[in-house]
This record gives structure tokens, C-alpha cells and sequence, in this order.
């Protein structure tokens, strides 16, 4: 995967192209100060990064979370561009918990298998079953399909 690979993965987990962009910037520059250790542990470099992507993902949502608002933003003036983002499969991915997001994204867009999404999240095939499962309830709910 290459850094537009990196892009794709990071706008399917924040659900558009200028968050995905500001993520993989922060991913790298974190990891970059310390690429050989990564190299020394053995994982798959790219498994890493994927992980470290998800892993800032979560604790940048959670932050957010957290976060008031006094009031909402005004409406823009201009229309979005990447219509894809209002499509009714991207903004039901979007509504995805971090960590749902990221296992829908890692098993059909990138084509990983479970075990290739455990080690790139950091956690057992058993999590990634039961997120996978979960993520597609809501993603049948949410569209309509049972």
C-alpha cells in the first residue's frame, strides 16, 4: 500500500478526504521518528501504520466527543464537491463507531482477511468477528436491507 492506499483508508475511517489527509500526516510523522524500531519488531510495517491510523482515529473521536459546541456551524454557501460523500453507504459508514468503521473498511475495501485486520487493529479475530458483525447489523438497519 502505497500513500494513496494510506489516503483511501484514511478517508473511509473519517469519513472525508481533508480529515484523512490531516490523519496520515500526523500517522507518519509520529511513526517516521521512530521507523527503524518499527522495522526492528518484526510486524508488517504497513499493519503498523494501518493501526497506528485507527488507533488516532478512535482517541481523535473521543476527543471530540467530549467537546461542546456553543452553536452550530452556518450553512456553507458552496455544494461539496465529492458527492460520494453524501451517498447513503458512506454516511451510514460514517455513523459507524471507530473501531466498527475501520473493520468494514479494512475487510471490503482493502481486502484483508480477519486475521490481516486482527494484526493491523491489535486485536484478536474474535473482536474483528464480533465489530464486523455489529457494523453489519447497523449497516442493514440503516439501508434498509434485512
Amino acid at each position: 500500500m502505497s500513500l494513496p492506499g494510506l489516503l483511501r483508508y484514511g478517508h473511509a475511517l473519517t469519513g472525508n478526504p481533508h480529515d484523512a489527509a490531516d490523519l496520515v500526516q500526523s500517522v507518519l510523522e509520529k511513526v517516521g521518528s521512530r521507523w527503524q524500531s518499527v522495522l526492528g519488531k518484526g510486524d508488517e510495517p504497513l499493519a503498523y501504520v494501518r493501526r497506528a491510523m485507527a488507533n488516532t482515529h478512535v482517541s481523535v473521536w473521543r476527543r471530540r466527543r467530549k467537546e461542546n459546541l456553543v452553536s452550530d456551524f452556518p450553512e456553507t454557501a458552496f455544494h461539496d464537491v465529492n458527492r460520494l460523500e453524501h451517498e447513503p453507504l458512506w454516511q451510514a459508514l460514517r455513523d459507524l463507531p471507530p473501531r466498527q468503521r475501520a473493520v468494514v473498511v479494512l475487510r471490503f475495501y482493502e481486502g484483508l482477511s480477519e486475521a490481516e485486520i486482527a494484526a493491523a487493529l491489535g486485536v484478536s479475530k474474535g473482536t474483528v468477528k464480533s465489530q464486523n458483525s455489529k457494523a453489519m447489523a447497523t449497516l442493514r438497519t440503516k439501508l434498509g436491507r434485512d
